[in-house]
């Protein structure tokens, strides 16, 4: 069998370590071969390829990123795309695809499987938002690169007597600020699931500083004030229609130091929590995720992802990780609050 990869969405660490294991088992045990699509889904449309042999694998685990490149691009956005993609496929000669991404590329994956094309999910976020699956690769990559940050600001904060703000990623779900947050003791963590109020922000500002310590806040950059202040800048949209958002901490700093009068800086961590060598638990998982999306296209169990279920990996269907999100639950967001102020 002749099976196409791509990576699709935001770069993110284990991507590499997926391709390298599908690659492995898939040419080594199972005798297929395997074509690379450039660039997501601007692959199979724009009929762009890279060679995806054994050879090709070779030294990529540790690797951020991934050796296939990755885009936004949304083949139903664009006039016949579909019939661009099945045509491009047929005359190559691909059997089948494994599309490695998260609830865009794999949103797009469930469609093409509803229209025939044999099609394996691979989930991949580094926000941990995806249903079905209790997490995704680089979602801890992205935590301990928060954590570490979170880490090194505390001293500056506690230098200077100032209130430090660390913006993070997550647009609609709060797991990396929740998790990052709890690990680096952060003194308010602000997630999108719940709207906070900022006189109680800068009640624990106030707090904080009366006990002679100076507080870290984590916000993820989708974290909204209560009462609809307009404090997210939305960026324009991507191809799939979601908003770039972004300074929902400079716009905090500004509200920290205008009713408190201490002063309260920004630092936003954007990119860098995507990028760099994958942890330990990343690696691993992503590889395990890797030997078990060959194994369902070997056994032509179509339109199937794969997920972690406890220790398990087990296939679901591909609908049930894209219609809806994985938000953070109220009991969770509880026990980060014994630890505000």
């Amino acid at each position: 069998m002749r099976i196409g990869v791509l990576t699709g969405g935001g770069d993110c660490p284990g991507l590499n370590a997926v391709i390298r294991a599908v690659v492995r088992k898939g040419a080594g045990i199972y005798g297929h071969e395997f074509v690379g699509f450039r660039d997501g889904w601007r692959g199979p449309l724009e009929n762009t390829t890279m060679p995806l042999g054994i050879s090709d694998v070779r030294g990529i685990l540790p690797r951020g990123g991934t050796i296939l490149g990755s885009s936004r691009t949304n083949p139903f956005k664009v006039d016949g795309g579909v019939d661009r993609i099945t045509e491009n496929l047929h005359s190559l000669g691909v059997d089948a695809l494994i599309a490695i991404g998260g609830e865009d590329t794999l949103g797009v994956a469930t469609k093409l499987a509803e229209r025939g094309v044999h099609v394996v999910g691979v989930p991949k976020t580094i926000d941990n938002d995806l249903n079905a699956t209790d997490y995704t690769f680089g979602f801890d990559t992205a935590v301990n690169i928060a954590m570490e940050a979170i880490d090194r600001l505390h001293t500056t904060a506690e230098s200077h007597h100032r209130a430090l703000i660390v913006e993070v990623m997550g647009r609609h779900a709060g797991w990396i600020a929740l998790h990052a947050g709890m690990a680096g003791g952060a003194n308010v963590i602000l997630i999108p699931e719940f709207p906070f109020s900022v006189e109680r922000v800068c009640a624990y500002v106030e707090s904080r500083f009366q006990a002679h310590y100076a507080p870290i806040i984590v916000v993820a950059e989708g974290a909204t004030p209560d009462g609809g202040e307009n404090a997210i800048i939305e960026k324009g949209l991507d191809a799939f229609g979601h908003a770039r958002l972004g300074g929902i901490g400079e716009w905090l700093a500004g509200e920290i130091e205008k009713r408190t009068g201490k002063e309260a800086r920004t630092t936003v961590l954007g990119h860098i929590q995507r990028g760099g060598t994958p942890t330990a638990f990343d690696r691993m998982l992503a590889t395990r995720f890797g030997l078990q999306a060959i194994d369902a296209a070997s056994e032509s169990d179509w339109g199937k992802m794969v997920a972690l279920r406890g220790t398990d990996i087990v296939r679901v269907p591909l609908a049930d990780a894209t219609t809806e999100l994985k938000l953070v639950r109220p009991e969770l967001y509880a026990e980060a609050e014994v630890f505000f102020g």
